[in-house]
């Protein structure tokens, strides 16, 4: 206990922090058996003919988490669990060269839910011990291999941080679970409307997560979130077979801000009344090949999927000579966007127009304390978020580094803002398509509301010319959808950022506008139909049977 009293005081706190003491740490049994195991191991980690660790940390990820589906109208199966996730890094070596290598980058393990500390102490020992041994085995075969390697600008394979303070409160779930699996319920029944709809289903997940953190270099943190998600996923087949899917979610780190009972009947409803429209519309053309406008939505996936991966810095394979694993390698300084889009991270702000953002932090999960970073300026790519595995050029963590579900740690998101420095309204920009289309002849373009898998259109519009009416159609594909026209087709946004709460850990955020491309090729989807049912649903009233 004194130890983790010294431990507390002789770090520095963080500038904003919450009202929570050295004593309110001490009271926590996970931290005080954190604590004991990370002073025995420090003193007696030392196995014959294997370096004594020169940094240990572990992480506690303390999970309560409640789930529900339904479909048809009833509850399918619902569940509350806990868990706690202990992952324990042990680096041998170096900070200039290390074990975090192959097998060497930690170990995971389940500890007990309950407050006996001799319990979780024992765990942690465990998980330790195996740590260190893989550890030795991982720089063994590390040293082996640059041996064989010639590196002419070798980067430390970790970076230094201070340490830090950040005391927390735990996160808690508290709700009316009954309330939302009647909202299940009500929803899924919405599927007795329309007996072509083969299947509408929906779910919550609603997580409650309180994260520990301590390391050799005197760091100690607590970090409290909750996170709430409800989906309906639609499926059904038009009369030539095409399959046909929509799934809607709702997501904030805030209950309250959940759907209403009415409004998420009201959406379902909506829902089955689209999925007609889907399958009685027409297929896509063969080619086009001009200006398509993306809904908010549909930009925040499209840049899930084209942007994010590419200002990871990733540090690639010892001897590769790239600066990171992703597109934007060896475009440090050069553009990536159009001059008129900038792209900032910013993991402390906690809201934006109301909604609140769900990868919002203080303090990263390799103990690095975050603040804005501007990843993109007026088109240039200037940043790449970092954690504290250096590569070329960025050499210190900007405190990026984040953990997964399974423990490991690699550089992530938290909440990433797309910034025009012009802006449209929604309808300025149609007309501006519409005008683009005019001008070349064209009867229409395309609108994008809903992005499905591998950034396939779900929900799609051709927006005619003569009338500016907009008709859904089905069927499509984007070709050549990729970097290159983020750079160079992009040419207008939208005034209308819309927050998108990403699902699983770690939560992210990317808040977007609707954004104009001015050209970009949609054809039709090269897919096999699949056949229809060979005879009918059940009759969806049981009367004359």
């Amino acid at each position: 206990m004194a130890g983790l009293a010294l431990l507390l005081f002789s770090a520095v706190p963080l500038p904003a922090q919450e009202k929570h003491s050295a004593n309110d740490a001490a009271s926590d049994p996970i931290f005080r058996a954190l604590q004991a195991e990370l002073a025995r191991s420090q003193s007696q980690l030392k196995m014959e003919n294997v370096g004594t660790p020169f940094y240990i940390e572990y992480r506690v990820f303390d999970v309560e988490q409640y789930q529900a589906s339904a479909e048809f109208g009833a509850v399918q199966d619902q569940s509350h669990s806990s868990l706690r996730l202990l992952r324990a890094v042990v680096r041998l070596g170096d900070y200039k060269i290390d074990s975090y290598y192959g097998p060497g980058q930690g170990l995971s393990d389940i500890l007990p839910l309950d407050s006996d500390e001799m319990a979780l102490r024992h765990q942690i020992w465990l998980a330790t011990d195996q740590a260190y041994k893989r550890a030795g085995e991982a720089l063994a075969a590390k040293l082996s291999m640059l041996k064989e390697l010639t590196i002419e600008q070798p980067i430390d394979d970790f970076a230094r941080a201070p340490a830090v303070q950040s005391i927390g409160p735990v996160a808690k779930l508290d709700i009316d679970l009954p309330k939302y699996t009647a909202m299940l319920e009500s929803a899924t029944s919405v599927s007795k409307m329309d007996p072509l709809i083969q299947s509408l289903s929906a779910t919550l997940n609603f997580t409650a997560l309180s994260e520990y953190f301590i390391n050799t270099e005197g760091t100690i943190t607590r970090q409290g979130s909750t996170h709430y998600l409800m989906t309906m996923a639609a499926t059904e087949q038009a009369s030539d077979g095409m399959r046909l899917d929509r799934a809607p979610q709702y997501s904030s780190s805030r209950i309250e801000e959940m759907p209403t009972s009415e409004k998420f009947h009201a959406d379902a409803v909506k829902l089955a009344e689209e999925m007609k429209k889907l399958r009685e519309a027409p297929i896509v053309d063969e080619e086009y090949l001009g200006p398509v406008l993306f809904s908010s939505d549909a930009s925040n996936d499209m840049l899930i999927g084209l942007f994010v991966p590419n200002v990871l810095g990733r540090r690639p394979a010892p001897g590769r000579p790239a600066r990171t694993t992703g597109a934007f390698a060896s475009s440090y300084k050069a553009r990536v966007l159009p001059d008129f889009l900038s792209v900032v991270d910013d993991p402390t702000q906690e809201k934006v127009a109301g909604s609140s953002l769900g990868g919002s932090y203080k303090v990263d999960d390799e103990g690095v304390p975050v603040a804005p970073v501007t990843v993109v300026d007026k088109g240039i790519l200037v940043n790449f978020l970092i954690g504290r595995q250096p590569i070329r050029d960025f050499l210190k963590s900007n405190g990026h580094g984040r953990a997964s579900g399974s423990g490991t740690t690699l550089p992530a998101p938290g909440n990433l803002f797309i910034r025009p420095a012009r802006t449209s309204s929604r309808e300025a920009l149609k007309k501006q398509m519409i005008d683009l289309c005019r001008d070349r002849g064209f009867k229409y373009g395309y609108f994008v509301d809903t992005l499905g898998p591998g950034l396939t259109p779900r929900v799609l519009y051709r927006v005619w010319v003569d009338d500016g009416h907009e008709e859904m159609v089905r069927g499509a594909i984007f070709n050549e959808l990729d970097t290159r026209a983020l750079r160079s087709d992009l040419i207008a946004a939208g005034n209308d950022p819309v927050v998108s709460n990403r699902s699983g850990v770690p939560f992210t955020s990317i808040v977007s506008p609707s954004l104009l491309f001015d050209e970009l090729e949609v054809k039709r989807a090269d897919n096999t139909n699949e056949k229809l049912p060979y005879y009918p649903a059940p009759a969806l009233s049981t009367e004359g049977n």
